[in-house]
């Protein structure tokens, strides 16, 4: 058969399925394409509900996962506001601390939030951290210089609010050793009354606080004064006696102002300027009360 011929039995053919396909019910309805593929419309429609089913389903998912997203980033923002909340209250408390040793703020004034934080730093080890801290500051300044041999070289130690747990006494005494065994001369300072001597002596005694060469406690006039003018007057007079003050070691600003500072202060954690051998014995193990 000749090239024409061929061409004609297709076109020929093409118009019989068009024929046959113009029946004029539904499912004799067919859809051709040029490559010769063709369907019912039933198969039509019932691919176009997949598609539309897929696409439900698509949509869905989306919202679904929409609302997933939008539920964790509230409980992000949650939990961020809680710990920015946190990190505030603490940086309040720090700040109204160092104001208030600087100012004379009475322990009772501290607010209660403070209070909790301040118990939270000790039974948590933040207290122990940085006092440890602190106290290899102090030896590995000691181990820099040494006592004269031609005067008297003294290490001032205020002793208030600083033996209030096991942890730190241990610290502060393994400090206090070195610097005994090298030949310093050590003189402790309190703010508390000369009626007490008694007590405060026993007390250091029985911890392991010996070889001290003198426990300055206030007089009945010295009790009238701020504290920080007692101690400022207290070192002056060591100095007319011929001490010569190495360093000032305290937890409290009031001892570590004024004049006759020495060369070297050294400023010892305080747990946000509260009085917790008063006030928390309940709550934190290991309290140790100087007086009775």
């Amino acid at each position: 058969m000749s090239a024409y011929g061929h061409q004609m039995e297709r076109e020929f053919s093409a118009q019989s399925l068009l024929s046959r396909g113009d029946t004029g019910t539904e499912m004799g309805s067919r859809y051709v394409s040029e490559s010769g593929f063709y369907m019912t419309s039933f198969a039509a429609t019932i691919f176009i509900a997949g598609l539309v089913t897929i696409g439900v389903l698509l949509v869905t998912s989306v919202v679904s996962l929409a609302v997933m997203l939008q539920s964790c980033e509230n409980k992000s923002e949650g939990v961020v506001a809680t710990i920015d909340k946190a990190n505030d209250n603490h940086h309040y408390c720090e700040i109204l601390a160092l104001h208030g040793e600087l100012n004379g703020l009475k322990p009772d004034n501290v607010p209660p939030l403070c209070r909790n934080l301040a118990v939270q730093y000790i039974e948590t080890g933040g207290y122990t951290r940085d006092l440890d801290f602190v106290m290899r500051m102090i030896e590995n300044f000691f181990d820099t210089v040494s006592p004269s041999k031609n005067r008297t070289d003294a290490v001032l130690i205020d002793i208030d609010n600083i033996l209030v747990s096991d942890p730190s006494v241990r610290r502060i005494l393994k400090s206090y050793t070195k610097l005994h065994s090298k030949g310093w001369l050590l003189i402790l300072l309190s703010r508390k009354h000369e009626k007490q001597r008694h007590v405060t002596t026993k007390h250091l005694n029985s911890i392991g606080f010996n070889g001290w060469s003198s426990l300055i406690m206030r007089s009945d006039l010295e009790m009238e004064m701020e504290t920080r003018e007692y101690f400022c007057r207290r070192r002056t007079e060591m100095k007319e006696q011929g001490n010569e003050i190495m360093s000032v070691i305290s937890s409290q600003m009031d001892a570590l102002m004024g004049l006759s500072l020495g060369i070297q202060l050294f400023k010892l954690p305080n747990p946000l300027y509260y009085n917790f051998e008063n006030n928390y014995e309940s709550r934190i193990h290991g309290i140790v009360q100087i007086e009775n």
